[in-house]
């Protein structure tokens, strides 16, 4: 399957969700400049269920996240992209909303995957999802990995 076409809208990526068997995970975030990190997030996400949706925050999205101007560095159609040429991402939908609240709501995962930055009360969704059954995974983080310290590195080469 060509990557591209695991980049879905929507509405596409409800009816692919109606198509699948076995439980769907969904994490998401911004993944401006993939490194380590966001990888073992990935595998320990999709570790988690049969099928692996990751949700990007738009460009704007992101701005508001409050990252910095210059963030992100990465538009999200090359975002999308990327993660989904990766073989552990089944399916990538791009969302402009501050949270990814609407779109758990449409697209009812069984897990939802946030990395363990996160404490439980603070993941978005988490509610809807332990509501209908689902569960809540929170994945560890690859220590010093993180899309800030490649930005300060590149800066800062000496750092």
């Amino acid at each position: 399957m060509n990557s591209a076409s695991k980049v879905r809208s929507a509405s596409a990526a409800a009816e692919w969700r109606a198509a699948q068997r076995g439980p769907l995970v969904f994490t998401n975030g911004v993944f401006d400049l993939l490194h380590v990190g966001h990888v073992a997030l990935l595998e320990g996400a999709r570790a988690q269920g049969a099928a692996l949706l990751v949700a990007i925050n738009t460009d704007a999205s992101a701005r508001r996240l409050g990252k910095g101007p210059e963030r992100p560095i990465t538009p999200a159609a090359d975002r999308a992209r990327v993660l989904a040429a990766l073989a552990s991402v089944d399916c990538v939908v791009i969302f402009d909303e501050d949270t990814p609240l609407e779109l758990i709501r449409r697209l009812r995962p069984d897990v939802l995957v946030k990395g363990a930055d996160y404490k439980r009360s603070d993941v978005a969704g988490g509610d809807e999802v332990e509501g209908w059954g689902g569960r809540v995974v929170l994945v560890p983080l690859v220590e010093g990995k993180s899309t800030t310290a490649v930005v300060e590195r590149v800066r800062d080469p000496n750092s």
